[in-house]
């Protein structure tokens, strides 16, 4: 073995014999295989696998590849047969020139030392320092306008008509625009506005039904004397144009001569007033005025009255006719004392009590019941932190009952006074915050009281049927009975009780 052989090392027979190089093949190609020479070198090498170390070569050689192989992968026609491992005869200085390629740059690169580290470095091949690589993405096509309204839903023929159709509806309203502008004249045209029927309903019985049926019966009443004046209500209660009001509406005239009544009806229509009489121990007047036909309130019954009714109250609190309210009975015979106007005896009468918003300028005015029958005449409130007439309605008002105005009314228009029952004495409650009764202060002599044997000191309890719990109730039980009526009277003396008989007299 020559030197050059000393380098390989010893090969194992048995590999040799099973991928060496057949022996009589020195290159890397069997030359026997060339295209020139492969039908002739099979034919004279025999039936493949008859001999026995020409089997493999028989084998590795006899098969002849595919001709699309041979032209990818053969070796060139006139090609040396130089195989691809050294030859054992070549020097030992034998060098390979390799070319140089274009991807590789300095011999000195790391990643061609095998023993150089692990590092990061620029790439193979790296862009020039005065390039910079550039991506361009593709870009997607543009939606067009039906796409984008519509979705790809709706086909050009359909936009097509849909665009026909707006074009015939613009140019339609654009002919009617155009002769409504050129037949509709001048802006000042007559306007015609069609009239249709209330849609509001009202059924009967309704607060507003009532209204509209009282209310043409309610006068606002003014009275005026030089600079100072008043302001009430009142209610026409005959068609000969008699007006029931209170007392304290017309006080002023009842005293001044020159002080003029005036009476203004639902309609605007103001009408001049005479006093026919007044009343003031019960608080009412009788005004009469020369109308024709006036309307003229339903008289209904005050003693049919229970806690609860529905109550509505008509009249010009502040000066603001026909102004309605509405509420309940509060209470029945409820016996109201107020002072007298300038120096007059007490206003005293069992009226009814009510929550119905009674304000200054309902005075005289209707109290009416569901039907929009009159009940009573408003005449009293009760306010905090007010006199008489002073404040607003806290839901304490006071009406007349309209049994008793009627009456009083009657008495008036026919004599143009009125006589009360009365018995005699003078009496206070026997304490405010009691209703033990009416505590008798002095006896007038000779009087009604004083022949029946009632002494100061006595508190009376109870006259005829009607009990007596403070000094307003005693006089107006006395007022229910009629002059020389005799009427049983039970008073307690010195903590024992007796009844007397008492004939009332007159005032």
């Amino acid at each position: 073995m020559n030197e050059s052989n000393s380098r390989r090392p010893p090969v194992d027979p048995a590999e040799a014999a099973a991928f060496g190089r057949p022996s009589d093949v020195t290159g890397g190609f069997d030359a026997r295989h060339t295209p020139d020479s492969r039908q002739g070198r099979a034919a004279e090498q025999g039936p493949v696998g008859n001999h026995g170390d020409g089997a493999v070569g028989g084998a590795m050689g006899g098969a002849q590849p595919p001709e699309s192989l041979s032209e990818a992968f053969g070796r060139p026609t006139g090609a040396d047969d130089v195989g691809l491992q050294r030859p054992s005869d070549a020097p030992e200085d034998l060098t390979v020139s390799i070319p140089e390629s274009p991807l590789w740059g300095d011999e000195n690169e790391p990643w061609r030392d095998p023993d150089s580290g692990v590092a990061l470095g620029r790439p193979a091949l790296g862009a020039a320092e005065d390039e910079t690589p550039s991506v361009e993405h593709a870009r997607s096509a543009m939606l067009s306008l039906p796409e984008v309204l519509f979705g790809r839903r709706v086909k050009p023929r359909s936009l097509l008509a849909l665009a026909l159709v707006a074009l015939v509806v613009g140019a339609c309203g654009g002919v009617i625009g155009w002769g409504a502008a050129t037949l509709g004249g001048s802006l000042g045209g007559e306007l015609h506005v069609a009239e249709a029927e209330a849609g509001k309903e009202r059924a009967p019985g309704s607060i507003a039904d009532i209204a509209s049926e009282v209310a043409p019966a309610v006068v606002s009443v003014e009275v005026g004397a030089g600079d100072s004046g008043g302001l009430g209500s009142g209610v026409v209660v005959d068609s000969d144009g008699y007006i029931l009001t209170n007392h304290h509406v017309v006080a002023m005239a009842t005293q001044n001569d020159k002080a003029d009544i005036t009476t203004v009806f639902t309609d605007g229509s103001r009408v001049s007033a005479k006093i026919v009489g007044t009343d003031p121990k019960t608080d009412l007047a009788v005004l009469k005025v020369d109308v024709d036909d006036p309307v003229v309130v339903e008289v209904g019954s005050s003693d049919d009255l229970q806690p609860g009714d529905s109550v509505i109250a008509i009249g010009s609190p502040f000066g603001l006719s026909n102004t309605v309210t509405s509420g309940i009975v509060s209470a029945v015979n409820r016996p109201i004392s107020a002072p007298g106007e300038d120096g007059l005896p007490p206003v005293t009468f069992d009226a009814i009590q009510t929550d119905a918003p009674i304000n200054p300028g309902n005075s005289g005015g209707a109290l009416v019941d569901s039907t929009g029958a009159l009940v009573g005449i408003n005449s009293l409130i009760r306010t905090v932190g007010g006199g008489q007439g002073q404040g607003g309605s806290i839901g304490l008002g006071f009406a007349i009952p309209v049994d008793q105005a009627i009456e009083v009314a009657e008495a008036l228009i026919e004599n143009g006074e009125v006589e009360h029952a009365q018995l005699g004495v003078n009496a206070a409650s026997v304490a405010s915050y009691s209703s033990a009764g009416a505590r008798i202060k002095n006896v007038v002599d000779d009087g009604p009281a004083d022949k029946a044997g009632i002494r100061e000191g006595d508190i009376v309890q109870k006259v005829g049927d009607r009990q007596v719990r403070d000094a307003a109730e005693l006089t107006v039980a006395v007022r229910a009975h009629d002059v020389g009526e005799v009427v049983p009277v039970t008073l307690v003396r010195k903590d024992r009780e007796l009844t007397v008989d008492v004939k009332l007299a007159g005032d």
